[in-house]
C-alpha cells in the first residue's frame, strides 16, 4: 500500500519510471559529434593505457628495490594499485560505448559499477590520509618513525581502509536498492556516479542529502581535516629546521602528496556535495573525469619525477631491460 501511494505521489509531479519496469540507464557523452568520437576514444584509451603503465611501473619499482621497502613507499604501491582499479571502474565502459555508438547500461551493471567506483574511491581517500600520517610520523617524530610505522601497523592501516571502503560502498548500494521509482533513465555523467543515481530517484530527498552529506562528511571532510592537521604539524616542525638544505629535504618528501590530495579533493568534494544543491552536467562530468581518470594518470609521474629514489630505481629497471 505505502509502495502505491508513494508512486502515485511521484508520478503527480512528473513522469516516473516504476523499478520493475526499469532494465538499464542512459549515460552521457562528451559530445554527439561523430568526427569527434574516434578522436575521443584514442584520447581516453591513451590515458587509461598511460594510467594503468605508470602505476604499475610504480609498483614494480617499489617491490623490485629493497631500499624502497619503506612504510612511506608501502603506502604508494598500494595507492598505485588502487588507482588502477579505480580508473578501470571507468574508463573501458567509456571507450567500449563510443565504439559501440550506444551509452547504455544495466541497471545491474549500472549499481556493480557505482559499487566499485565507491570502493576505490574510499580507498584513494583513506590511503591518502593515511600517508599523511605516515609523513607526520617521519618529519615531526623522527626518532620514533622506525617504532610507530612498523610492519604490523602499516598492515593494520590498509585492513581499515579497506574495511571502511566496504562499508560505504555497502551504505550507497543500500540505500539505491530501496529506490522504487526513478524521474527519468539519464544519467548526467558518463558513468554511474551515486549523487546522479541518487539524484534520479523519486524518494525522499531529504534523506538522499542527508546520505550525501553524511558520506561527504566522513569521506571529505574529516579525511581533509586529519590531513590539514598533519601538514600543520609538518609545516610547523620544518620551520624549527636551521638548515636551509634540511627544510628543503624534508618539505621535498611532502610535495608530491601534496600535489596528488590536492588534485583529488580538489575536484572530487566538489562534484560530489555540489550535486547535492546543483549540478551543470558538462562541468560535472570535466570534474568528474579529473579525479577518476587524470589524476590516477598524473599520480606516477608527480611520485617519480619528484622523487628521486623512485627515479633511480625506474632508470635502474630500464637498463636491466636494455
Amino acid at each position: 500500500m505505502f509502495s502505491i501511494n508513494f508512486l502515485k505521489r511521484c508520478s503527480s509531479t512528473m513522469e516516473t519510471h516504476n523499478l520493475t519496469y526499469i532494465s538499464e540507464f542512459q549515460l552521457l557523452g562528451f559530445s554527439e559529434d561523430p568526427d569527434l568520437q574516434s578522436i575521443l576514444f584514442g584520447l581516453f584509451l591513451s590515458m587509461y593505457l598511460v594510467t594503468v603503465l605508470g602505476n604499475l611501473l610504480i609498483i614494480l619499482a617499489v617491490t623490485s628495490d629493497s631500499h624502497l621497502h619503506t612504510p612511506m613507499y608501502f603506502f604508494l604501491s598500494n595507492l598505485s594499485f588502487v588507482d588502477i582499479c579505480f580508473t578501470s571502474t571507468t574508463v573501458p565502459k567509456m571507450t567500449a560505448d563510443i565504439i559501440t555508438h550506444s551509452r547504455v547500461i544495466s541497471y545491474e551493471g549500472c549499481l556493480t559499477q557505482m559499487s566499485f567506483f565507491l570502493l576505490f574511491a574510499s580507498m584513494d581517500d583513506m590511503l591518502l590520509t593515511v600517508m599523511a600520517y605516515d609523513r607526520f610520523v617521519a618529519i615531526c617524530h623522527p626518532l620514533h618513525y622506525a617504532a610507530i610505522m612498523n610492519p604490523r601497523l602499516c598492515v593494520l592501516l590498509i585492513f581499515i581502509s579497506v574495511f571502511v571502503s566496504l562499508l560505504d560502498s555497502q551504505l550507497h548500494d543500500l540505500v539505491a536498492l530501496k529506490f522504487t521509482c526513478f524521474k527519468d533513465v539519464e544519467i548526467a555523467n558518463f558513468f554511474c556516479h551515486p549523487s546522479q543515481v541518487f539524484n534520479l530517484s523519486c524518494s525522499d530527498t531529504l534523506f538522499k542529502t542527508m546520505v550525501t552529506y553524511f558520506v561527504g562528511a566522513i569521506f571529505g571532510i574529516i579525511p581533509m581535516s586529519l590531513i590539514l592537521f598533519s601538514y600543520y604539524k609538518i609545516v610547523s616542525s620544518i620551520l624549527k629546521i636551521s638548515s636551509s638544505v634540511g627544510r628543503y629535504k624534508a618539505f621535498s618528501t611532502c610535495s608530491s602528496h601534496v600535489l596528488v590530495v590536492c588534485l583529488f579533493y580538489g575536484t572530487s568534494i566538489g562534484v560530489y556535495l555540489g550535486s547535492a544543491v546543483s549540478y551543470s552536467p558538462r562541468k560535472g562530468m570535466v570534474a568528474s573525469l579529473m579525479y577518476t581518470v587524470v589524476t590516477p594518470m598524473l599520480n606516477p609521474f608527480i611520485y617519480s619525477l619528484r622523487n628521486r629514489e623512485i627515479s633511480s630505481t625506474l632508470r635502474r629497471l630500464h637498463t636491466w631491460q636494455i
